[in-house]
């Protein structure tokens, strides 16, 4: 029966492993969660609020919420963040507090860079009731209550009204959370990540924006997602996503007012794992406050 539980807790390993930092499907309009150099690029304050539920119906599947706000300051050239995120994978829990801080360059009337670092504390538990133990006092199953892993990471972002590209790592400080026979149940490893989108005025009515983001984990295979949005009279968003090797999704979005917009995100898997679920289900609904009339960077970033 213990080799049964060291197969489950290997699979539960990789699943983890693989995973690593929390994955969104609509991290266009998320960004402060994957760059802390965006904090304050928008110029307004901006307040997000995310729920993903993903692989419906399969036991221990991961949920995540997340909340942030970011802001620039005054009239400098900072920007600062703030965000939560609460990550619910089978018997563990990871709860992430974050700050951010970035520094704006502007190069000419058009185009800017933004320099940003991220301060992150981790706290992991670990429910080993939840886990089946016949042997409920073995000291290698025993929980892990809050356990504290600080972290830091960096990035640039480089923005005009209608381009972005950004670069960013996470997690300098590599932390292994659990082990017990030298299995680790979670890992957390260096991550960089590579984002750029471009937003074409097809029309008075119509804008269209492309967009990429590159993912690579130490250890892990290299993830890649392919979106297009379409944006219909500044108030309507429609769009698909790819991950490579990995889902197809579809993307809503409906923009009530100037402050907020609501969004919804499907992925269907295109994995075995299909086999035991519904797909996922992503929702969220952003909040800003403009400090100026004018809004100086299209919705779609």
């Amino acid at each position: 029966m213990k080799n049964y539980l060291y197969k489950f807790l290997i699979l539960f390993g990789i699943l983890s492993y693989g995973q690593q930092d929390s994955q969104f499907t609509q991290y266009m309009y998320n960004t402060i969660n994957i760059n802390p150099a965006y904090a304050g690029t928008r110029e307004s304050l901006n307040i997000f609020m995310l729920h993903r539920n993903q692989w419906v119906g399969l036991d221990g599947a991961p949920i995540t919420n997340s909340a942030s706000i970011n802001t620039n300051v005054g009239d400098s050239k900072f920007g600062v963040g703030l965000s939560f995120i609460n990550d619910n994978i089978g018997p563990t829990q990871e709860n992430t507090i974050s700050a951010d801080i970035a520094y704006i360059i502007p190069l000419n009337n058009e185009y800017k860079l933004s320099f940003g670092i991220k301060g992150t504390a981790n706290f992991y538990s670990l429910n080993a009731n939840k886990l089946n133990i016949f042997q409920q006092n073995d000291p290698e199953f025993q929980s892990l209550n809050g356990k504290l892993s600080p972290n830091i990471g960096t990035g640039v972002y480089y923005y005009s009204d209608t381009f972005y590209v950004g670069a960013s790592v996470h997690n300098f400080n590599r932390t292994k959370y659990y082990d017990t026979n030298e299995i680790s149940i979670n890992t957390k490893a260096v991550s960089y990540y590579l984002l750029s989108g471009y937003v074409f005025n097809l029309n008075e009515k119509i804008k269209f924006k492309p967009s990429f983001l590159a993912k690579v984990n130490e250890g892990a295979p290299f993830q890649l997602d392919v979106n297009a949005n379409f944006m219909f009279n500044e108030k309507f968003v429609i769009g698909g996503s790819y991950r490579l090797d990995s889902a197809v999704s579809a993307l809503l979005g409906i923009q009530f007012s100037n402050s907020w917009f609501l969004g919804y995100g499907y992925d269907l898997e295109t994995t075995k794992l299909s086999n035991y679920n519904s797909g996922s289900h992503e929702v969220f609904l952003r909040y800003e406050i403009f400090k100026n009339t004018k809004i100086v960077a299209p919705r779609f970033f």
